[in-house]
């Protein structure tokens, strides 16, 4: 490992020795930009790696509010704004309970190297709360989103940070915040969030946006292979969103999904998640409050595997879906040895260390999901720029823009590896041509 980067992990790790998943983050860039630090000693002189790793700020606050029998309760929210040069800060919102500092942070450094891949003028930022949505109603939601907003307000701007929707935060919540960021600001700033309705200044293709971004993804590495998504079989896991508009669009492309999974086990559909039926009662589960994907088995009599993980089963190509580390190195196993081979990150940071070395080793073509996933906030940046300009774009043309930006990501980290002679490595190449964006930026910008 080069001196200076490891020098910094070790920093790193002592400043911050209760963040796991922050390190886990940050050692996957690093590790990636060896070979950028041999070539430029002049990075370590400016601190390159130390101010990239350290957030602009780390905001945690209360958040207390009312359920529907009057009685308050407490939770904490957070906003981390990691990294600003490229331009206002951009990161999703999560409310979940295993919400932390270090997960924040984590997805925080995260998302400045996939809001520079978009190439979009955008940095990087995330924020949350441990609060779970799960089994609260309209009102307490909206009660909670109300007090988050009277703190996080302080914060943001379309300036300065624009947040979005992440898990636990969808539509509904995107639109209590917006409302209440407007009675307090006292004015219609709607270019302070993304994600909001149609009708008040979101975007067309913004819920699918994720899911069709991934399969643009899929669809130019396969081009680079000579293969196309048709006739693929797919494994995807959750059930959520963003496997929603995955699903969606493998179908467009003519490729089958065999699985949905959540955390009560997995659902296989030997006939595929491939109807709009199918699809669309996807929305249907994640609106119920049963949380169990046995309701697709039931109602499409398929196999229900309770308990299980979907890792494993025979296909063409795995894309987790679902949430972070959610593929260990006992799944990594089971799927080398699927006969799989493309594995693409659609969830944020989907594999432990020790996965995705172990697929690595064993020749899969990996996408990363810094670039994986980039679609989301592409579209929700495609969303500040209708904002601003005060008008709405067509669905045809956000889709146009989108796949565009999918493309160039593919083939700007192709170009990054080859540049450093790392072959077709998609992860080291997104990695490397992130951090060239970020660090031309930083060094014309000055020590700050």
């Amino acid at each position: 490992m080069n001196a200076y980067v490891e020098k910094v992990l070790a920093e790193v790790k002592a400043k911050n020795p209760n963040e796991p998943e922050f390190i886990q983050a940050v050692e996957e860039v690093l590790s990636s930009l060896d070979i950028v630090m041999d070539k430029h000693p002049e990075y370590e002189e400016e601190m390159i790696l130390e101010r990239l790793t350290e957030p602009d700020r780390s905001v945690s606050f209360r958040v207390t509010w009312l359920d529907d029998q009057g009685k308050p309760h407490v939770n904490r929210g957070y906003r981390v704004q990691f990294n600003g040069v490229i331009g206002p800060y951009k990161g999703g919102l999560r409310f979940a309970k295993n919400v932390n500092l270090s997960i924040m942070k984590c997805l925080g450094f995260e998302q400045t190297f996939k809001n520079s891949l978009t190439t979009l003028p955008i940095g990087g930022a995330k924020g949350g709360s441990d609060f779970d949505p799960h089994g609260k109603s309209d009102r307490e939601i909206m009660n909670f989103c109300q007090a988050f907003m009277t703190e996080l307000y302080r914060h943001i701007g379309q300036y300065i940070d624009v947040p979005a929707g992440d898990i636990g935060v969808g539509g509904r919540e995107i639109g209590y915040l917006f409302g209440q960021y407007r009675r307090i600001r006292n004015g219609f700033e709607n270019g302070v969030l993304t994600g909001k309705g149609l009708s008040y200044g979101g975007s067309l293709l913004r819920p699918e946006a994720t899911g069709y971004g991934a399969m643009y993804y899929v669809e130019e590495v396969l081009r680079h292979f000579g293969d196309t998504v048709k006739g693929k079989t797919f494994v995807l896991s959750g059930y959520g969103n963003v496997t929603w508009g995955t699903a969606k669009m493998i179908k467009q492309m003519g490729g089958k999904v065999l699985t949905i999974s959540g955390s009560d086990g997995y659902v296989y559909d030997p006939e595929g998640v491939s109807t709009d039926e199918k699809i669309e009662y996807l929305l249907k589960m994640r609106a119920s409050k049963n949380r169990s994907v046995k309701m697709y088995a039931d109602k499409f009599g398929c196999e229900y595997h309770p308990g299980e993980k979907v890792w494993g089963i025979p296909a063409d190509i795995y894309m987790p879906c679902a949430t972070q580390n959610e593929v260990d190195l006992q799944d990594a196993k089971k799927i080398a040895a699927s006969g799989a081979k493309y594995y693409f990150e659609v969830s944020n940071m989907s594999s432990t260390p020790e996965a995705m070395s172990y697929l690595r080793e064993n020749g899969l073509v990996i996408g990363p999901a810094k670039a994986v996933n980039a679609g989301g906030v592409a579209v929700s940046a495609l969303e500040m720029a209708q904002n601003s300009a005060r008008y709405s774009w067509s669905a045809e043309e956000v889709n146009a823009k989108l796949k565009n930006i999918m493309t160039s990501i593919v083939n700007n980290s192709v170009e990054a590896a080859q540049e450093y002679d790392l072959g077709f490595d998609l992860i080291d190449g997104a990695n490397i041509a992130a951090f060239k964006k970020i660090v031309d930026a930083m060094l014309a910008q000055g020590i700050m």
